[in-house]
């Protein structure tokens, strides 16, 4: 009989080589709260395909540090105004 440790541990295993994840999976695998995770989704242009699943691809993207689109875009329209 499989302990429930070895299920969360399999859960999280398959986590890594999903290619969609549901909201809930995506909390988990970004270690983000529901509001924290729509926030920086929103920031990063990342939104649900017609299933209602996050591609983790563009999971990866956010969680890589880099700077959003939206931040690089005001970037630019700042240094036009100067």
């Amino acid at each position: 009989m499989e302990k429930k440790y070895d299920k969360i541990l399999m859960k999280a295993v398959a986590l890594c080589f999903k290619p969609y994840l549901k909201p809930e999976e995506a909390m988990i695998y970004c270690n983000l709260g529901r509001t924290q995770l729509n926030k920086r989704c929103e920031e990063y242009g990342i939104y649900k395909n017609e299933s209602g699943y996050y591609k983790k691809e563009d999971l990866d993207q956010m969680l890589s540090g880099r700077p959003s689109v939206i931040e690089l875009k005001s970037k630019q329209v700042r240094m036009k105004f100067r």
